[in-house]
């Protein structure tokens, strides 16, 4: 009795993710995710760190994991970009390829993705990343970065 009680719940399960407003909140996640990053692009892009910022959740739990470790908060966070990214030239060009981004429930997903900067003064630079996007307050913001 319970093999099929769990096989009639998995079924249910699958067909509950499956709906038509499932794959609608899905598109529109991923929709308003890739908005996200394509604003962060604009604003590195222009040379505004703090722009590039805003895609980021503004809170002392927010983690950054590079090559130097973990950071821990929006304001850290930042002031390690700037560090490390002292001018528009120092920033170059960015651009994330590569994308796959998956909602993981109604407020939570991940990105994975490569980033390259171009930078002809001081030599390219690239990588790989993870982002954790979290809803809060209506508004969808990466609460964890490990790039590589």
């Amino acid at each position: 009795m319970k093999p099929l009680l769990l096989v009639t719940a998995g079924a249910l399960l699958t067909a509950c993710a499956t709906t038509p407003r499932g794959t609608a909140d899905s598109a529109a996640t991923r929709q308003a995710i890739a908005q996200v990053l394509a604003t962060q692009t604009a604003a590195w892009n222009r040379g505004d760190v703090a722009g590039f910022m805003q895609g980021y959740w503004q809170n002392d739990s927010l983690v950054f994991i590079g090559k130097s470790g973990l950071t821990y908060g929006w304001q850290p966070t930042l002031d390690n970009y700037r560090r490390s990214y002292p001018t528009a030239a120092a920033m170059g060009q960015l651009d994330f390829s590569n994308l796959r981004i998956q909602p993981l429930s109604p407020d939570a997903a991940q990105v994975i993705g490569r980033w390259h900067l171009a930078r002809p003064a001081q030599g390219d630079l690239q990588g790989h990343f993870l982002l954790v996007f979290r809803r809060i307050a209506g508004q969808w913001v990466v609460v964890a970065d490990h790039s590589s």
